[in-house]
């Protein structure tokens, strides 16, 4: 079994990732969703909280060796660049959304140097805005980007769109297709709802249910 099974796994009994057979959530977008991803709880599971680490760690050896700085998106991305820092036995920093309004003004917390090569982590992505505009926040205070990492993606073509724009890459431990068909084995899921659940990541926002 893959670590990332093995995380999908997880992720499931632990009920960090819920699909709703009846009904919809609805997300700050407006979008309804038949899935809820809740992966700020992970850090409360310690044997999941080790399997995120270990393949996002993997995953920066692998895809982004030239990396030097680990960095955080607030919030939910900040324990996780903590780990991975931890393991790796790299700095790291952490991305605010926005600028303090006190103090140094810093949207980045943390040391970083002109040659340094950073690396965002963050939970997850739909439509990539938020790390996005963290990687733009390095960029213009002088740093390279080398690249983003997640537990999750919804892998929608908005956010391929969007990271191509911005000339960056990113890479999920889980993606929304591989977490359909391990949920659909697990607890089997009807082809009808597996049908449904499909047609909803191929057109989230005109989705019926």
């Amino acid at each position: 079994m893959t670590v990332a099974k093995m995380i999908i796994d997880q992720l499931i009994e632990e009920k960090i990732v819920q699909f709703k057979e009846e009904g919809f959530f609805t997300f700050a977008s407006g979008i309804h969703s038949p899935i809820y991803a809740d992966l700020r709880q992970t850090i409360s599971y310690p044997k999941t909280r080790r399997l995120i680490t270990e393949a996002l760690a993997d995953l920066v050896q692998t895809a982004y060796p030239k990396t030097t700085v680990i960095a955080g998106v607030a919030t939910a991305g900040i324990p996780q660049a903590a780990l991975v820092a931890e393991k790796l036995d790299l700095p790291m920093v952490y991305v605010r959304s926005k600028p303090k309004d006190h103090g140094t003004k810093s949207q980045i917390e943390g040391v970083l140097n002109e040659s340094d090569q950073v690396l965002l982590i963050d939970d997850l992505i739909s439509t990539g805005g938020s790390v996005l505009q963290a990687a733009k926040a390095v960029s213009e205070a002088g740093y390279q980007v080398t690249g983003v990492l997640s537990i999750f993606s919804y892998d929608f073509p908005d956010a391929s769109q969007n990271f191509a724009a911005a000339g960056l890459t990113f890479k999920p431990i889980v993606t929304y297709s591989a977490l359909l068909a391990e949920y659909r084995d697990k607890v089997g899921l009807s082809d009808e709802k597996t049908a449904s659940y499909a047609s909803w990541h191929a057109d989230p926002w005109h989705w019926k249910g």
